[in-house]
């Protein structure tokens, strides 16, 4: 019976260090290092980021020739409009981020963001090879569509600000620190992040810079949307093989600091002696003083 025993638990011990702590699959159920997360995922995950990048500077690095090429603007103009588009992108992944930590969570922010990446990418592709962009009124015709056009391109910087802060820490999130193998395999997993997100940099700037100049517009959008199309069904296939995050108690820290722009909001025209009057009765200021 003590060899019985014995052998039982020598199989059931690593049943239980092969579980993830902290970490559910797609069903719910407790990760088993076994059969998800690690390598097996993280590779879909570089996948999808490698087809972001090159769709985002598929856009952005040519972005200035569009708008002074088929939409006809005046180079300040241009200037200024690529300017506030590149900084209001670089401002929203802090918008994906509370939405994501707060709400979705990251591996329904990274779909959806997918989706309006898409979108976005279909229209603008659309848009780029109507007859009426290059037709002989073209002037008359920007001054109607430019609108519609650049509120297309604010949907994609809506759409990276949705991918940018999760797709990272979502293929951070497949690997167990507790781990000394993947604590090893986590950190050549962020080699591998930077390696792919700048090759597909590089690639994106060596050919559809290329395309977008000689070839046409609507091929130049088009390839970055079919790239997302492509990204978005590899990236559900490994859904089955993802480890996900179990949300704890505390609170965002975008939702604190809200708060704090809220309290100082409603006291912007307080006195000083009606905030003293406050911590008095909370019993806030006796305990300041001591």
């Amino acid at each position: 019976m003590a060899t019985s025993h014995h052998e039982t638990a020598g199989v059931q011990t690593p049943l239980l260090d092969d579980v993830v702590e902290g970490a559910v699959d797609y069903k719910g159920r407790p990760v088993h290092r076994s059969r998800s997360g690690g390598w097996r995922s993280a590779w879909f995950i570089i996948g999808v980021e490698v087809a972001e990048r090159f769709a985002y500077y598929g856009i952005s690095s040519n972005l200035i020739t569009f708008l002074t090429g088929p939409l006809g603007q005046s180079t300040a103009t241009a200037a200024e409009n690529v300017n506030i588009w590149s900084g209001t992108a670089s401002l929203l992944p802090l918008l994906g981020a509370f939405v994501a930590d707060s709400f979705l969570g990251r591996y329904r922010t990274i779909v959806f963001a997918s989706l309006l990446y898409i979108l976005g990418l279909g229209l603008l592709t659309l848009s780029a090879v109507l007859p009426s962009l290059t037709g002989s009124d073209c002037q008359k015709i920007n001054q109607s569509t430019s609108c519609v056009l650049l509120l297309l391109l604010y949907l994609v910087a809506v759409a990276q600000g949705g991918h940018k802060p999760c797709v990272q820490a979502f293929g951070a999130d497949q690997f167990d620190v507790s781990d000394p193998e993947e604590c090893k395999a986590k950190s050549s997993f962020f080699n591998w992040w930077y390696f792919s997100l700048c090759f597909g940099t590089t690639f994106t700037l060596l050919l559809l810079t290329y395309i977008q100049d000689n070839l046409s517009w609507g091929l130049g959008f088009g390839i970055p949307c079919v790239a997302m199309v492509l990204a978005l069904f590899i990236f559900l296939l490994g859904t089955r093989t993802y480890g996900y995050s179990i949300k704890g108690d505390e609170e965002s820290p975008f939702v604190r600091i809200g708060r704090v722009f809220v309290a100082a909001l409603r006291n912007w025209r307080t006195t000083p002696s009606a905030i003293t009057s406050e911590e008095e009765s909370r019993g806030t200021l006796s305990s300041r003083k001591f």
